[in-house]
């Protein structure tokens, strides 16, 4: 019986019990030495607020019905296991890395409450965080604007956008209906209407260089016609997939890719000779691209021939640089 279990028992002990319980009866149902039931009945004192009081004259423990609780005193979180706590934890921590926007000062108390539950759980949810480490690959700052997106979103408002576009490095002003704002990859980014060009597109939060809410309400779309748009092509460069790629990965390859998920609407098999053969649908490439490259020569693009042709290209510029003998 781990620590949380012996809390809970020893509450349901107390609780279903109509006289004070003995020290040798908790330890009996708790399975524990004296020590070990002393220590719970102070942390469920400290840590969860149990009016646990001692009756000399019965020798035995139980709840003080005349206190704040009362009759009604439960075991906060006592639905939570020991996986579901970590898991919070986990949570916890990356609410600590988000850029602070509108439900900052919302999500105070239930980190509070996260906190004190891993307390009377373990050793203390300070000693525990610093075995739980979540990195970052690849992160960029979302920018000044993250509040102000996420207002008009919960307002249901527009926004104007002064918006910067990596690939031609032009900026483009923008009024947009927000719809959702997506985590992806360890950067935030906006999918919305843009009346500009009348569809959804997605904005990363960081290219946003200016942004003001409007007093026009946001155009709404449907969650179906979101699902259907953002889900059905690969990555977050999304639309409607129109084409489906094809790749094969070698045998040594093969056995880490074949755990993976690149796509929710993927398909994939193995061939007679150990490969991997991954089909993606996909709507504009580039993400695609990226992420074929990383793999190198394990990885071969079969279909179709544009895509084909592009990441060969790619490879050809790549092993010219090399070819070339290092710089100056």
């Amino acid at each position: 019986m781990d620590r949380f279990d012996r809390i809970f028992a020893l509450h349901q002990l107390l609780s279903g019990s109509r006289h004070p319980v003995s020290r040798q009866k908790i330890e009996q149902a708790l399975e524990c030495s004296r020590a070990t039931a002393k220590r719970l009945i102070e942390n469920m004192r400290d840590y969860l607020n149990a009016p646990i009081e001692y009756d000399r004259k019965r020798n035995g423990y139980y709840y003080d019905r005349e206190s704040q609780y009362g009759r009604m005193y439960e075991l906060p979180g006592v639905w939570f296991n020991a996986s579901e706590l970590l898991a919070l934890l986990s949570v916890q921590q990356l609410l600590a890395e988000v850029q602070p926007g509108l439900l900052e000062r919302q999500l105070s108390p239930l980190k509070g409450r996260i906190d004190q539950l891993l307390k009377a759980q373990h050793t203390g949810g300070e000693a525990l965080s610093r075995r739980i480490r979540i990195m970052r690959a690849g992160a960029r700052p979302s920018g000044e604007f993250f509040q102000v997106v996420a207002s008009a979103l919960s307002q249901l408002r527009c926004l104007q956008i002064d918006y910067f576009k990596r690939g031609d490095a032009q900026t483009t002003q923008r009024r947009i209906s927000p719809q959702r704002l997506t985590h992806y990859r360890d950067n935030w980014y906006l999918d919305a209407w843009c009346h500009l060009r009348e569809g959804l597109r997605t904005f990363a939060l960081d290219a946003i260089r200016a942004a003001k809410v409007l007093e026009e309400s946001a155009t709404e779309l449907s969650e179906q016609r979101l699902d259907d748009y953002y889900h059905s092509a690969y990555g977050i460069f999304s639309g409607n997939a129109d084409k489906s790629a094809v790749l094969r990965f070698l045998p040594a390859r093969a056995r880490w890719v074949a755990h993976e998920q690149w796509h929710p609407k993927q398909q994939s098999h193995w061939l007679e000779d150990g490969r991997y053969e991954l089909h993606i649908p996909y709507h504009q490439p580039h993400e695609l691209i990226m992420d074929i490259l990383k793999y190198g020569p394990d990885v071969e693009v079969v279909a179709p021939p544009s895509l084909r042709e592009t990441v060969a290209a790619r490879l050809e510029a790549a092993t010219s640089i090399y070819a070339k003998g290092s710089g100056p």
